[in-house]
This record gives structure tokens, C-alpha cells and sequence, in this order.
């Protein structure tokens, strides 16, 4: 099982738009990312699981476009300070593909948790638009297989 994480894009501040949607920068910068993944994911659609924050929903939007068959939808305990646990324990349930994209503090949580059985500290580094790839092997033990951010990417 692979496990896409990705920080939602670069938004406006609460003081701009309250619902602080995606700068034009933030676009580009999913917009770069979802192209880098379209050219290394399976071919089968992956389901992308958001917040419902507008920023990581607009997030998930952008990747689907790009993606062939890809499903996007509002899943609980992604917000910044949600429980990782909790989507470790429903990621033990599962061994399909499934893209979360979503917030600081808790990607960072979940992916420590995942790799070395702890919230903290932070192991992999994350920033908007990144994206992370862990997989899950047999035993169930989690590895990360890659990251990239925007600025890899031109």
C-alpha cells in the first residue's frame, strides 16, 4: 500500500480572505506537483481524501484534474490539530492506494507516527504544495519512498 500526503498550496492569510483560498502562487505550485505525479502514479485512479478546509479541497481539486480517475472527498480528522492516530488506525484497515492531502501540524504527526511510532519528533519535513510517498510492506512496517516540493520542480 502507497500513501500519498500532501500539504494543501499556498493560501491567503485569515486577514485576506477569511476562507483562505489558494494565492495564484499556491496554484502553480500544486499545478507543478500534480503534473510530477501524474507522470509517476499508477494508472489506476487513487482516491484524495481532504480537510474540507477551502485550501486543501481546492488542493485535492487541482490533483484530480490531473489525474486520471482520481476521487476526491471530505474526510473527517484531517485538520491541523485532528488526532493522527486516528487515520493511522484506519490506515491499518486498508491496503488501497490513498492521497490525504491536508495541514501542519497533522501530516507531520501522522507521518512520525507511521514511520517511527511517535508524533514527535517531525521526521520528514513538509511544506505547501510537498507531496510524501511512504509505503506500507507485508510486516506493515512503513517506509518513505519520496518526497518532493515545488521548487524541485522548477
Amino acid at each position: 500500500m502507497r500513501l500519498y500526503l500532501m500539504q494543501h498550496g499556498r493560501s491567503k492569510s485569515k486577514e485576506e480572505d477569511p476562507d483562505r483560498p489558494l494565492t495564484d502562487e499556491g496554484r502553480s505550485e500544486v499545478a507543478r506537483v500534480a503534473a510530477f505525479f501524474a507522470r509517476t502514479a499508477p494508472s489506476e485512479g487513487i482516491p484524495i481524501r481532504h480537510s474540507g478546509k477551502t485550501r486543501a479541497r481546492e488542493t485535492a481539486e487541482a490533483l484530480a484534474g490531473t489525474l486520471e480517475a482520481a476521487t476526491v472527498e471530505e474526510a473527517d480528522g484531517l485538520a491541523p490539530l485532528d488526532d493522527a492516530a486516528r487515520w493511522a488506525e484506519r490506515l491499518d484497515e486498508t491496503d488501497e492506494d490513498v492521497m490525504l492531502v491536508g495541514h501542519l501540524p497533522h501530516l507531520a504527526r501522522l507521518t512520525s507516527l507511521l514511520l517511527v511510532g511517535d508524533l514527535a519528533p517531525a521526521v520528514v519535513e513538509f511544506s505547501n504544495a510537498g507531496l510524501v510517498c511512504l509505503q506500507r510492506n507485508e510486516d506493515g512496517d512503513w517506509a518513505l519512498l519520496w518526497s518532493v516540493v515545488p521548487a524541485l520542480l522548477g
